[in-house]
Parts: C-alpha cells; sequence; structure tokens
C-alpha cells in the first residue's frame, strides 16, 4: 500500500526585499520570526500558517493551487496524505483542516486556507470528509467484499461502547464454525436413530409370529420378515456412511479455526492499539507546539515594548523550541500515518483471507449436504429393492393352487357319505 509522504516544517530563506510588517493584523492572526529572519503568520483560532500578510480586510490568504489526488491530513498547519477509507458513522471525531500542499510552515508559497475540512478523524483513524472529498473507488466493485465494507466502527448492540468492523467480520466466522459444529451433532442424532432403527428391524425380523402360515402366502409372510433385516443392513451402511462421509468431515474441518481467529483478532487489534497510541502522541504534539508558538507570541511582544534586554535572546531559544516542536509533531504525524498504513493494509488483506474462508467452509459444507441426500436416494433404492422379492411373491398369491397343495398333503379321504338304507 502506498505511504504518505510527508514534508519537515524546516525554514527557507525570506525573498529578497521582504520588508519588516509592523502594521496592525486582523483579529486572530500573529506574526513570527522564522530562524532565518523570515517573518510569518499564524491564525491562532485555526493555527493556519502562511508567508503572506493576512488582509485586515474580512477573509484569508488564498489557495495557491488544487490539491493533491492523495488527500492531505493537516495537523497545526502540518499535513500530510492520510489513507482514504469509507467515512465511517460513529462519534469519538475531531476534524482537521486542510490548507493545501504549499501552507507548510517551511514552503515558499503559502496561499490561502481551504474554506472546507478534507479529512475527519474517528476513534482515531483518519476518513476523507464526507462533503469535501470525491467519493472513493471500491478496492473490489461489484462484489460485496469485506475489504471495503468494514472499515468505520459500530455501536455496539448492549450500548457498551463501539465495536471494529472487523471484529463483527470475526464474529461472522466463529459463528459459521459453531453452526458448522451444530450441523454435524445433528448429522450424529441422525446416525443414532439410523442404528436404532436398524436394531430393531433385525431384532423384529427373527420374531416368530404368524411362522406357521403355510402355502404361497407364507412363503411371501417369510420373505417380509427377511426383507426387515435387509433393510436392517441397509441402514447400517447408511448410518457408517454418514459417519464417514458427512459427520467426519464436518467435525475435523479446520480443527484449528478458532484459535487461528484468535491470532488474526490479536494481531488487527495490535495493530490499532498501535494507532491510538501514535495518534495521541500527535494531540501531543500539537499541543507542546501551540503553547511553543504562544510563548514565542509573548516573547515577541515583549521585544516591541522593550521590558527586557534579555528578549531578543530570549526570542531565538523560544523560536528553535517552536520550530523542535514543529519537527516532533511531523515526527509523530509521520509514525501515526505509518502505523494506520500498516493497519490498513492488514485489514484488506486479514479481511480478504477471511472472505476466503468463509466461502470455502459454505462451499465445503454445501459438498457433504448434497453427499447426504446422495446416500438418502440410495439407501431409498435399497430399501425399494429389499422390498421387490415382497412384492414378487404377493403377486404370486393363489388361493386355489394352496388350498390344492395343502388338500393333496393333508386329504383323508375323498369317498363322501351316502343315506342309510333300510
Amino acid at each position: 500500500m502506498q505511504k504518505g509522504v510527508h514534508a519537515k516544517p524546516g525554514m527557507v530563506p525570506p525573498p529578497p526585499g521582504e520588508e519588516s510588517q509592523t502594521v496592525v493584523l486582523p483579529p486572530g492572526w500573529q506574526s513570527y520570526l522564522s530562524p532565518q529572519g523570515r517573518r510569518y503568520y499564524v491564525n491562532t483560532a485555526t493555527n493556519e500558517t502562511t508567508w503572506e500578510r493576512p488582509s485586515s480586510s474580512p477573509g484569508i490568504p488564498a489557495s495557491p493551487g488544487p490539491h493533491r489526488s492523495s488527500l492531505p491530513l493537516t495537523v497545526n498547519g502540518y499535513h500530510t496524505s492520510g489513507t482514504p477509507a469509507h467515512p465511517p458513522e460513529t462519534a469519538h471525531m475531531s476534524v482537521r483542516k486542510s490548507t493545501g500542499d504549499s501552507q507548510n510552515l517551511g514552503s515558499s508559497s503559502p496561499g490561502k486556507k481551504q474554506s472546507k475540512e478534507n479529512t475527519i478523524t474517528i476513534n482515531c483513524v483518519t476518513f476523507p470528509h464526507p462533503d469535501t472529498m470525491p467519493e472513493q473507488q471500491l478496492l473490489k466493485p461489484t462484489e460485496w467484499s469485506y475489504c471495503d465494507y468494514f472499515w468505520a466502527d459500530k455501536k455496539d448492540p448492549q450500548g457498551n461502547g463501539t465495536m471494529a468492523g472487523f471484529e463483527l467480520l470475526l464474529q461472522k466466522q466463529l459463528k459459521g464454525k459453531q453452526m458448522q459444529k451444530e450441523m454435524s451433532e445433528f448429522i450424529r442424532e441422525r446416525i443414532k436413530i439410523e442404528e436404532e432403527y436398524a436394531k430393531n428391524l433385525a431384532k423384529l425380523s427373527q420374531n416368530s409370529l404368524a411362522a406357521q402360515e403355510e402355502g404361497s402366502l407364507g412363503e411371501a409372510w417369510a420373505q417380509v420378515k427377511k426383507s426387515l433385516a435387509d433393510e436392517a443392513e441397509v441402514h447400517l451402511k447408511f448410518s457408517a456412511k454418514l459417519h464417514s462421509e458427512v459427520e467426519k468431515p464436518l467435525m475435523n474441518f479446520r480443527e484449528n479455526f478458532k484459535k487461528d481467529m484468535k491470532k488474526c483478532d490479536h494481531h488487527i487489534a495490535d495493530l490499532r492499539k498501535q494507532l491510538a497510541s501514535r495518534y495521541a502522541a500527535v494531540e501531543k504534539a500539537r499541543k507542546a507546539l501551540t503553547e511553543r508558538q504562544r510563548d514565542l507570541e509573548m516573547k515577541t511582544q515583549q521585544l516591541e515594548i522593550k521590558l527586557s534586554n534579555k528578549t531578543e535572546e530570549d526570542i531565538k531559544k523560544a523560536r528553535r523550541k517552536s520550530t523542535q516542536a514543529g519537527d516532533d509533531l511531523m515526527r509523530c504525524v509521520d509514525l501515526y500515518n505509518q502505523a494506520q498504513s500498516k493497519w490498513f493494509e492488514e485489514m484488506v488483506t486479514t479481511t480478504l483471507e477471511l472472505e476466503r474462508l468463509e466461502v470455502e467452509r459454505v462451499e465445503m459444507i454445501r459438498q457433504h449436504l448434497c453427499q447426504y441426500t446422495q446416500l438418502r436416494h440410495e439407501t431409498d433404492m435399497f430399501n425399494q429393492s429389499t422390498v421387490e422379492p415382497v412384492d414378487q411373491l404377493l403377486r404370486k398369491v393363489d388361493p386355489a393352487k394352496d388350498r390344492e397343495l395343502w388338500v393333496r398333503e393333508h386329504k383323508t379321504g375323498n369317498i363322501r357319505p351316502v343315506d342309510m338304507e333300510i
């Protein structure tokens, strides 16, 4: 990912012929001298800096030219480029005003400050301002990818603060793993039912009820009982395949998934904490610069009314401290942007990996559920095959033939009785 390029606030020599300007400045503006002796101006309300003397009429210096495409982040008059992201909707925000690329303290051609804010900081993350920045292109247009829609934080449903977008993705992954586990448990229960059913069928097939039925009907009845034993065997095989081909793969798929997710969570969380720490350092450096500027302003005023012989030396010291404070601020901003860039890169990489894992998980479950239905079809066909002999024998049942066979075997005589004669 491209990181911002940050300019140091070093001073430049004044242009030839610049005169000391003692004209009264507009309200809120103060003048200072750079270490090289060049006069510059600071708006104490906005911390805007410019080489041009502000006009006494309403307004502010004009901007020297258009913004760069990299969206500058400005802090106390110093700017650096931040990492663009979608504007979030949560609180804890601070707005930084951009003064253009040329409006650094060390710039040779300062201009007017922009009238609107270009960036907005929310929970220590810098985003482009939704009202002034052009719309961003999605990283993966038309795909609704994780890497495009989870940059901001979201309010906790319990109202106990905010939840990072990455945390929502992580919870979805863990929930998916839990659903997968529950599906495996469901299949296990089905296996138990199949095994118990097979056991009962086998037991019933050994029952001696109606064992003395004779003839073609007796043969069909015997086949009914045998079909129960065959069906029991089919269900035992079905349960065994459910275990090996559906339940076990579901249970064992990514056994270390939860552990791996915790590693991802800790890594992203650590980067986010580092970003917050860098942001706190920027805020601290900004306050320090403001204090140094106020001290320089006070000593400059003392010089003008000649309150002390040491004022000029004090001003030099104050100027050096102010410059050092500006350098410290830029260093902190640079470290902040580096931390944000690293977080941005890891967020993109990790969210795309989570997206891949989710697609893989869903596809794996789909395939094994298809296997489940295929086994069901096969079981039904096998069950059908066990009753086909029964159907064939039932079609052959012939009461007349059965009667003939039985009579032939058990007859006691075919001479009928006659009337008695006198």
